[in-house]
Formats: C-alpha cells, structure tokens, sequence
C-alpha cells in the first residue's frame, strides 16, 4: 500500500479510539470513574505515551538516516561521473566513444530514475550498460605511462561506481518501515484516544482537537514512509545533482 493509504488507515483507526471510549464511559457504571481510577488511567495512559513518542521518534530518526544516505548516494555518484568523464578526456580523443558510453549510461539512468513521463514507474535496479563501458575501456591501447595511469584510475572508478550503484538499489530494497511497530504504534495511540474519550466531555471543541491529533500522528507515519522511498512520492529526491553531471558529460555525435 501507498504511504497516504497507510497513514489514512492510521488515522481511522487512531481517530476512532476516541468515539469509543466515549461509548464505553457511557456503558460502564459510575464507581469505574472515580478519583483514584482516573489518576491511574491518566499515569497508565502517561507511560503508553511516552513509548509511543520515543518509537516515533526512533521511527523518523531511521527514516531521516536512510533518507540522507540515499540523498548523499546521488550526490557521490554525480561526482564520480564528472571525474570519470575528466579523466576520459584528459586521456586523450581516443576516448570520444567511451565518453559517449557515459553519457547514455547516466543518461539512462536518469530517465529510469526519474522519469519525465509521470505515467512511468521509476526503476532503480542498474541495467548492464556498465559493461558497455568495460569493454571500451578494454580496447584502449596507453601509449604512454601518464595514459597508462589514468586508464588503471578510470577502470577503478567504473568498479567503484557500480558498486555504489547496486548498494543503493539493493538498500532501497530492503529498506520500509518496520511493520511490527507500525502495529504496535497504532495500538498505543487506539489505547490513548480511548483513554482521551472516556474522560473528555463529548463536545464540538474536543472533538476537533482529537481530529487534529489524530492527523498529526498519522501525518508522522506518513513522513516516515515518504522518507524510505525516497525516489517516489512528495519526498523525491532531486534528480538536479545527475542532470548537473549530464550537462558537463556533454559529447559532440
């Protein structure tokens, strides 16, 4: 399910604790709700609280990390490219058809990753085009030891740049929000609204209030799920960095 499907969910299912704890004080007898029974649902309610507020917490902590690590993949590789295609210059003209090979392979890869065509799914597994680029590099011949250097640098570098690569797809796919505490998160807050309901007084202020706390948690659980799919959704990543390292890669055909 999509991240605005979940935190819906969440949202229904947090809001409604409240009109049920409102219908349980109405069905209990009056002897439930007296003093001492209230300063234990208070601190009882105090503790789910806290623990709900530390995982949340924890929850956007591991979203953000992931987030910005992925962020800093994007950056990384848009660097590597611009310093792959220095070197392939700075080797000689021999290399045009090499550059070329960079060029539609990030090219490519822009296009998967964010797609111009907002109908088209994005894709983040890495296509061969690397090895396009290992055997142009393989029918280079140095002629001397300066050519010879950069030639070991560069292959190095596609080496590197792959491996980036296929890290950030496969942490892409093992990364998503830890659906067992996204349970028991959404329990905790269901217990705490049918805490707020027994004792609230049913009117139109409380009501609203409980509607936008219940919007506030469910609004962090959406946070959170943009954060793991950073390519996607209202959270993408820019692809600015890439087209930036597109532009210098620029080859005459």
């Amino acid at each position: 399910m999509s991240s605005l499907q979940v935190s819906s969910i969440v949202f229904a299912l947090v809001f409604s604790g409240a009109p049920a704890g409102m219908a349980l004080r109405r069905i209990l007898p009056d002897k439930h709700f007296g003093t001492d029974a209230k300063d234990t649902v208070r601190l009882a309610t105090s503790l789910i609280v806290t623990m709900t507020g530390l995982v949340l917490g924890m929850l956007v902590s591991s979203a953000k990390t992931y987030y910005d690590t992925q962020k800093n993949v994007v950056a990384e590789i848009s660097s590597q490219v611009i310093l792959l295609d220095s070197l392939l210059t700075e080797y000689g003209p021999e290399t045009r058809q090499t550059r070329m090979q960079a060029h539609d392979f990030v090219q490519d890869a822009l296009n998967r990753i964010w797609p111009s065509n907002k109908s088209e799914a994005f894709q983040l597994k890495p296509t061969n085009n690397q090895d396009d680029l290992n055997i142009e590099m393989g029918r280079l011949v140095p002629k001397d030891a300066a050519q010879a250097s950069i030639k070991v640098e560069v292959s190095q570098l596609i080496r590197s740049l792959k491996k980036t690569y296929w890290l950030m797809y496969l942490e892409a796919e093992q990364a998503s929000m830890s659906i067992p505490l996204l349970i028991a998160v959404t329990s905790w807050l269901i217990a705490i609204f049918i805490s707020f309901g027994i004792f609230a007084p049913p009117n139109a202020t409380v009501m609203a209030t409980l509607l936008v706390c219940a919007l506030a948690v469910s609004g962090a659980i959406f946070i959170i799920m943009e954060m793991y799919a950073p390519f996607t959704g209202v959270l993408k990543i820019s692809p600015a960095a890439v087209s930036d390292a597109l532009k210098q890669m620029a080859v005459d055909r």
